[in-house]
């Protein structure tokens, strides 16, 4: 097992709701052009908005955003409910005070075994030097140098 950087994937459906969901399943792919892959369960219930849309972003979690983390992995009736973003170009959400955002076209997607691979082709980004990152280890998030 390895530590891992903490996400939150949001994106805007074509009818307008919102969509996001915790994921540690984030990786970069290439530097050119700028790719990054993240996957997602295809019983997932937000999976018909991510498979459809053109954009999505990812939002890299500081380690002050523990509580938003957990949300965003229940099955809360709604996620969205006081929490502050903006939309970003594609109108995918922004989680404000996010240590990074990744705003993405949906440039590929592939079915391997219980999940979807999505690729996004990074048309924007933002970072924070001024915070440290939630970090997710052996079922539990640490917010600062445990390993």
């Amino acid at each position: 097992m390895f530590a891992t950087g903490v996400t939150i994937v949001t994106a805007r459906s074509a009818a307008g709701e919102l969509v996001g969901l915790t994921a540690s399943s984030f990786n970069s792919v290439s530097l050119t052009p700028p790719l990054v892959l993240w996957s997602l369960a295809h019983k997932a219930a937000s999976m018909p908005v991510f498979a459809a849309g053109s954009h999505y972003a990812i939002n890299v979690l500081c380690a002050d955003q523990k509580a938003l983390a957990e949300r965003f992995a229940s099955r809360t009736e709604d996620r969205w409910a006081g929490v502050a973003h903006t939309p970003g170009v594609s109108g995918a959400p922004l989680l404000d005070g996010a240590l990074a955002t990744f705003e993405c076209f949906n440039r590929s997607r592939y079915d391997e075994g219980d999940h979807v691979i999505f690729v996004g082709e990074v048309e924007r980004c933002t970072h924070r030097a001024d915070a440290a990152p939630l970090l997710y280890h052996g079922g539990r998030f640490y917010t600062e140098h445990p390993l």
